[in-house]
């Protein structure tokens, strides 16, 4: 049995964690055993998940496998995204650039704030009374 090559990718948005496996193929795209179709339901979803394949021209040339876990759909999508762009990056160094350019290389490091005490959210206080 021949060992099969693949190229991996990690992204994470929010407490989203998705795990790429960037495979030779026809442009499948399958994501916890689901067609990525299925999963993703909104447009917008859909095009972030495609956007570093559309950018560098590999639409049609690489199959993806994904696991995530962790969080809801908008940062599965943003996650995803992260992790094929940075498995396109190992499969060959020249598109780097590319994918620089548009902005799907970099991280979104923003989280949930961590509630404080003494306030009902993160930043929300308690409502003032005067009497």
């Amino acid at each position: 049995m021949a060992k099969q090559s693949y190229h991996h990718g990690t992204g994470r948005r929010k407490t989203a964690i998705a795990q790429v496996k960037l495979l030779p193929g026809d442009g499948a795209i399958v994501v916890n055993g689901v067609p990525y179709e299925q999963l993703f339901s909104r447009y917008e979803h859909r095009r972030k998940v495609l956007q570093p394949l559309l950018v560098t021209e590999n639409m049609g040339k690489f199959s993806v496998t994904a696991k995530v876990t962790g969080g809801g759909i908008s940062g599965w999508a943003d996650a995803m995204s992260l992790a094929i762009a940075r498995a396109l990056v190992s499969t060959s160094e020249s598109l780097k650039p590319v994918l620089r350019q548009n902005g799907l290389l970099t991280r979104d490091p923003r989280i949930k704030e961590r509630k404080k005490p003494g306030l009902r959210r993160a930043r929300k206080a308690p409502q003032y009374t005067k009497r």
